[in-house]
């Protein structure tokens, strides 16, 4: 489900992706970075012998126009509805839960897809959402029970919780919402089971049967505030730096030649969903992200999982944009300004020379601009 983006008039555009072949060194999409004054911060003295609460130093400008900008548009997630931000036109896939494992991977590759709600025909309700994880989930109860390889490919969706149960997950909680509620509920809920996605369920005032409307992504919703807030997005104009946007310790990498059953066994054990693959010199060459593991399961081939990093992203599908970077000196209005024109799933923060330095992902942005300077945090 795609909607046409609205470019702006205002400031520069960041350059566009060049097309490669999938699998190659893919191209990078900086957003603009800009020069600006930063006021000086101004340090509070103490006369009394007496320890004092230490003073915050008074708003500068940049300070001032931040949280108008935040503000504002938390007010308009507040009055806008989770509904409002569908497109006018788009395709929703639905999975019947009885449906064998195997053939939904077939499936999420035939619509380009990687997640769906699921549905209980038995009951006619909503039964959860099939996403990258459940799929993990199904490789590490193959590699716990090797013997039972003719079972994991006669697995139904519906047995994914019994799956969960054998290999000792905690199986991630699902909320969702009512279309008609506002929008920034979504945002809390998503920020609170660490969920990039939610469903948006509906109920038949006569009947109370349930309707699953749709399911909306961190994606969607900030490019809805980028594309409907460009005058208040301008306003973010602090550094990644400043906000201390992101992730830059303890990061996980690995190179072209690994295996993927490697990266899918990192990715479990530290509970991400992305590991930058770098040269011998950590430089950037790609990303392997979670939902790169749906074509290498594809038809139950689960020996494919020893193939190397290299082999698994040469699966991606065209349509693959490739991975957007970014560096500490870029401005908060620029991201939303390459949201708002590019399809961002998470952004890569390099140095000058290209060189690993962290992760933004958008969950990140999302929490930023939904708790910042507020008393209350998720």
């Amino acid at each position: 489900m795609t909607d046409p983006a609205n470019p702006s008039e205002n400031g520069p555009n960041p350059p566009a992706a060049i097309a490669r072949h999938p699998g190659h060194e893919l191209p990078f999409v900086q957003p603009s970075t800009y020069l600006h004054l930063r006021a000086p911060n101004r340090t509070s003295s103490h006369s009394h012998t007496i320890p004092q609460p230490a003073e915050k130093p008074p708003m500068t400008p940049l300070d001032s126009d931040q949280m108008q900008g935040l503000r504002a548009i938390r007010e308009f997630l507040k009055v806008r509805t989770s509904y409002d931000v569908l497109p006018l036109s788009f395709r929703l896939v639905i999975l019947d839960n009885d449906l064998l494992i195997r053939r939904s991977v077939n499936i999420l590759m035939q619509n380009n897809i990687v997640s769906a709600p699921l549905w209980d025909s038995k009951t006619s309700t909503f039964a959860g959402l099939l996403t990258s994880t459940d799929f993990i989930n199904v490789i590490q109860y193959y590699l716990q029970f090797p013997e039972r390889f003719e079972e994991v490919d006669q697995l139904r969706l519906s047995s994914l919780k019994e799956v969960e149960k054998a290999i000792g997950v905690t199986p991630l909680e699902t909320l969702s919402v009512h279309p008609g509620r506002p929008l920034y509920e979504a945002c809390r809920h998503m920020l609170q089971t660490r969920a990039r996605r939610i469903p948006l369920i509906d109920a038949d005032d006569e009947t109370g049967r349930e309707t699953v409307v749709s399911v909306i992504t961190q994606y969607r919703i900030l490019k809805f505030i980028a594309v409907n807030n460009e005058k208040n997005t301008m306003l973010l104009k602090k550094s990644l730096r400043e906000i201390k946007l992101g992730t830059y310790t303890n990061l996980a990498t690995a190179d072209m030649n690994s295996s993927v059953l490697d990266l899918i066994q990192l990715m479990v054990k530290l509970n991400i969903s992305a590991i930058p693959i770098v040269d011998s010199h950590n430089h950037v060459i790609n990303v392997f992200e979670a939902v790169d593991v749906i074509p290498c399961i594809k038809g139950g081939a689960y020996d494919e999982l020893s193939s190397t990093v290299g082999d698994a992203l040469c699966r991606r599908s065209d349509e693959f944009q490739g991975i957007y970077t970014c560096t500490e000196e870029d401005r908060l209005d620029s991201i939303f300004d390459t949201v708002r024109k590019s399809r961002v799933h998470r952004l890569i923060v390099v140095d000058d020379e290209n060189r690993l330095r962290g992760i933004i992902s958008l969950s990140d942005i999302l929490k930023y601009v939904l708790i910042h300077g507020e008393e209350e945090h998720v």
